[in-house]
């Protein structure tokens, strides 16, 4: 079963409007949520970056986000989802096409579920990642469907047969194609500002936190790539590759992966799936 705005039914059924404007020039906004044992992880924080990137590009949702919340945890049952993600999106709807938002439109809504087993042997072993230029739009904190940059990244990171691309903005490392990026330095882990250059993870604000529990200083820094080469430790997060180490950088091995705080880091979040 999927979700299409208030209403659950078969994939048979479902369709897509020529002219859905998400369709068309990729006017929506998405989310993914993992599901960890039946329930969803950090739903709330999910739904209220939902809003907020609805808000910035002036798009109404069909549905409030506790009616959101409810529908999904219940496709989430529906099709008994134990481990894996529930994917959902609003798009501006059916509209004429024309550059300029439309008048008369219906946003639409929808959702589905899908099975996705956690990355055990990579988060133990850490990941191959190389650079690129970082080439997207200047609002990257708005989680549009707007990806073909991100997209080209992560094809660029397979073409070199590694796992993800970090990208570099005037010499600046941002982000990957889909995670946030981090090195420790000294004891304590660095990563981009959370401004219009990134996506403020959801899985970084769960790192922040707990950072802070266990007394490790979390400090939002911009740096370059040679700072990257220089660092103790690095690793990606996101909500499906989690806490995920880094073993090689470019040509650059780092031997010491997972390191301590990846380690400690990566502990604490087992003990957050755990209670949710």
């Amino acid at each position: 079963m999927i979700l299409m705005n208030d209403q659950f039914i078969t994939r048979g059924e479902a369709h897509i409007d020529i002219e859905d404007r998400g369709y068309q020039f990729g006017d929506g906004i998405y989310e993914v949520v993992r599901v960890y044992d039946g329930k969803p992880f950090r739903f709330d924080d999910h739904l209220i970056r939902f809003e907020r990137s609805a808000k910035e590009l002036s798009l109404s949702l069909p549905l409030s986000s506790e009616e959101i919340k409810l529908k999904i945890t219940q496709l989430i049952e529906m099709n008994n989802l134990q481990n894996g993600i529930v994917y959902f999106q609003t798009t501006r709807g059916v509209a004429t096409r024309n550059h300029a938002f439309p008048t008369d439109s219906t946003s639409v809504l929808t959702a589905y579920t899908k099975e996705m087993n956690r990355p055990y042997e990579k988060l133990q072993k850490g990941i191959k990642i190389v650079t690129i230029e970082d080439i997207r739009w200047l609002r990257c904190d708005i989680k549009s469907l707007n990806l073909l940059g991100n997209i080209m990244a992560k094809q660029y990171a397979v073409d070199h047969q590694a796992y993800e691309a970090v990208q570099i903005r005037d010499n600046i490392v941002t982000e990957g194609s889909s995670s946030n990026f981090f090195i420790v330095k000294d004891g304590k882990i660095l990563t981009h500002p959370a401004n219009n250059f990134i996506l403020k993870g959801i899985t970084r604000l769960v790192i922040e936190k707990i950072a802070d529990k266990i007394g490790i200083p979390f400090v939002e820094k911009e740096f370059n790539l040679k700072q990257v080469y220089q660092a103790d430790e690095a690793f990606v997060s996101s909500t499906t590759m989690e806490i995920m180490p880094i073993n090689q950088i470019n040509d650059k091995t780092i031997t010491n992966s997972p390191g301590s705080i990846t380690k400690a880091l990566q502990e604490e979040f087992e003990k957050l799936i755990k209670l949710n």
